[in-house]
């Protein structure tokens, strides 16, 4: 099935919408990705970024699917053949760096809805007119954090974001606090010690304290 880009963005949208934090995960073994998946969204994410930068990544996105209430994304999508291996995988989204014509393509052909990368706003403009109004800002800290979201936000207001990149639990309140994001990815949650012991209660207490970043005070 298809996906036109105000198609992708509507599903991306939606799945940003539904909590404050999306774990970015790097999975190095597969045995722990369904404990992991369960105890994050027990926690209060259940939207899961398993990024594509260990050959467990493609069975952890398949072992994470399998859990109630959870929708597990693939990131790091950068060519073709990453969005077909994600979707095969059983991903329900998909996450980039930054956009080519071929990886948005792909995606399109695929019916994976895409979260494309953009820093500047050349490239939001572009994505824009494509079709993408649900964009992730990366890197965000690194591209100069809130006050440059919300710079950019001002002559884009149609465009909201989901900012990677540097975000922890000091920093995300005030990207969260931005009219033009929706949510922020942070690899906190999962913290590798956590994972290497098992230590599901302790992620899941992680989770929950993220999941009420976006909270008013």
């Amino acid at each position: 099935m298809t996906l036109s880009p105000k198609e992708a963005s509507a599903r991306t949208r939606e799945i940003c919408a539904i909590a404050p934090i999306v774990p970015v995960l790097v999975v190095h073994d597969a045995g722990k990705a369904r404990a992991l998946a369960e105890a994050l969204v027990a926690g209060g994410l259940p939207a899961l970024e398993v990024t594509l930068r260990t050959p467990a990544a493609l069975d952890a996105i398949s072992a994470m699917a399998e859990v109630g209430g959870g929708y597990v994304g693939a990131g790091t999508l950068i060519t073709p053949d990453d969005v077909r291996a994600a979707k095969a995988a059983g991903a329900t989204f998909g996450v980039s760096p930054g956009a080519t014509d071929a990886l948005l393509a792909a995606c399109e052909a695929e019916g994976l809805p895409l979260l494309p990368g953009a820093a500047t706003a050349s490239e939001a403009m572009r994505l824009l007119a494509r079709g993408y109004d649900m964009l992730k800002f990366f890197p965000a800290e690194a591209s100069g954090g809130a006050p440059a979201l919300k710079a950019i936000g001002a002559p884009l207001p149609q465009i909201s974001f989901c900012p990677t990149g540097g975000i922890s639990p000091e920093n995300a309140p005030a990207y969260l606090s931005l009219p033009n994001v929706l949510c922020a990815g942070g690899s906190w949650v999962a913290p590798h010690d956590l994972v290497a012991k098992g230590d599901w209660e302790g992620i899941e207490a992680l989770a929950q304290k993220a999941a009420r970043l976006g909270a008013p005070s």
